[in-house]
């Protein structure tokens, strides 16, 4: 999830042999920057209800909010974030934080990637003819990615912080490729 207060990206992959993922569902769930912040956020937390309620996830990534210039999109950043955690939490899945750097490194291979370029590797690593629309569609699932990829990312989940059965697959994987590069 790319938590946003007016966009919020949200995309569900599946995990594919061989280091390749499957487009399962894309989209972005918008509110009215005209309407208060108190029924935006509940129009978000309703649609990530029906999100999480379809896909029935082993794990929410969600973008972790990093400080910027403007403290109102961080501040809506941050609480759509917390409410993508409290929905997962509600259902017993773990949450897993990337930030946008760790989300561009896996993508692309660099940190510093543009957006551009993040969008034209999510939809070739999808296999897709053009990246979604809008970006925040993409970059929700570029970090959807991102976790299948970096598995141990900065998993939260309380009691349950443990890594799931597919988590555990990827990260022993991982750990295999890089000794047998080594």
């Amino acid at each position: 999830m790319d938590p946003g207060l007016t966009r919020c990206g949200v995309g569900v992959v599946d995990s594919l042999p061989g280091r390749r993922a499957e487009l399962v569902a894309v989209g972005v769930i918008q509110s009215s920057p005209t309407d208060s912040v108190d029924l935006r956020l509940l129009r978000i937390a309703d649609r990530l209800d029906v999100w999480l309620d379809e896909h029935v996830p082993d794990v929410v990534a969600v973008e972790r909010v990093f400080a910027q210039h403007n403290v109102g999109t961080v501040m809506g950043t941050a609480q759509v974030a917390g409410l993508a955690m409290v929905a997962a939490a509600r259902r017993r899945v773990p949450v897993a934080l990337h930030t946008p750097s760790e989300v561009k490194a896996a993508v692309t291979g660099s940190g510093r990637a543009g957006k551009e370029q993040v969008q034209r590797m999510v939809a070739g690593i999808l296999g897709l003819a053009e990246a979604p629309r809008p970006a925040d569609a993409a970059d929700a699932l570029a970090i959807a990615v991102c976790h299948l990829w970096r598995p141990t990312g900065a998993l939260q989940g309380g009691e349950r912080n443990e890594l799931t059965p597919a988590q555990r697959a990827w990260a022993a994987a991982e750990q295999a490729a890089r000794r047998g590069k080594g």
